[in-house]
């Protein structure tokens, strides 16, 4: 792995004061890489997630020990505009599209904050065009009557009318066809690929995520609970029965397997 250009040390997460959401997470991201942030509902992806883009105050949150930082910059008291002018776009789970305004509408929103004049924006929408070809289509119908699948699109396209050198995606395979979460995935691939995007993606759908990340953190009950290459997160044993679903048996914590007490190192 390269060098980080996201470096999460310990950090602990408290919710309006008294409840604690987040045990002292680390992980770190690459320039130019994929990570995946893996664990079921309410393991405390999107938390982690909301840290690093600070959008933490608006739900009463906030990160009380720890320390995170971009590109060596301590950024927990930054605004979130900061953190956009920094180049970190997240793309909220749910994919919140604007739904009174046109796709290219929603799109041209993400472009706000450039100060690179018109020229630059209107070639920045034509490469999302050329990734989302079926936004062209649709661009001028309302987001309202589009599918989710165009939304989810149109959401990660409006990220990336900002530039951004990270994207936080949350839970992007959320209520999608099956074939439109490979796609989707296909072009966070190519993105990443082509653009030199770096992505920090927080997934349910273990067996999708760890096909497209290079590496991975599983998260359970605001805890890491693994971490490795995505190759190797795959191949363990304990991975494929409680989040690949190739044991037998009903699904239990992580925390119930043997193989768990070997793993303390990951919760100090």
């Amino acid at each position: 792995m390269s060098a980080p250009l996201l470096n999460v040390n310990g950090i602990e997460v408290i919710y309006n004061h008294v409840i604690l959401v987040l045990k002292g997470v680390s992980l770190q991201v690459p320039e130019g890489g994929v990570v995946a942030l893996l664990g079921g509902n309410g393991a405390g992806k999107t938390t982690t997630l909301r840290a690093v883009s600070n959008l933490l105050a608006g739900e009463r949150g906030e990160v009380t020990k720890g320390s995170i930082e971009l590109r060596g910059e301590r950024i927990e008291k930054l605004s979130t505009s900061a953190m956009v002018e920094r180049g970190v776009i997240q793309v909220m789970e749910g994919r919140h599209c604007f739904a009174h305004l046109s796709i290219e509408e929603n799109l041209m929103t993400g472009a706000y904050t450039r100060k690179d004049g018109k020229g630059a924006i209107n070639a920045t929408l034509e490469k999302v065009y050329n990734y989302f070809p079926r936004l062209k289509t649709r661009r001028g119908s309302q987001a309202a009557y589009t599918s989710g699948g165009e939304q989810q699109m149109c959401a990660i396209g409006r990220a990336l009318m900002a530039n951004p050198k990270m994207v936080l995606l949350d839970e992007p395979s959320m209520g999608l066809a099956p074939q439109i979460v490979e796609e989707v995935f296909e072009i966070v691939k190519d993105l990443n690929q082509r653009e030199k995007v770096t992505f920090l993606l927080a997934e349910q759908n273990t067996h999708m995520a760890l096909r497209y990340a290079d590496h991975g953190y599983i998260l359970e009950s605001g805890r890491i609970v693994m971490e490795g290459a995505a190759k190797d997160l795959r191949e363990n044993e304990d991975v494929k029965e409680f989040y690949l679903g190739m044991g037998g048996g009903d699904r239990k914590s992580f925390k119930d397997v043997k193989s768990y007490k070997r793993r303390k190192r990951w919760l100090s």
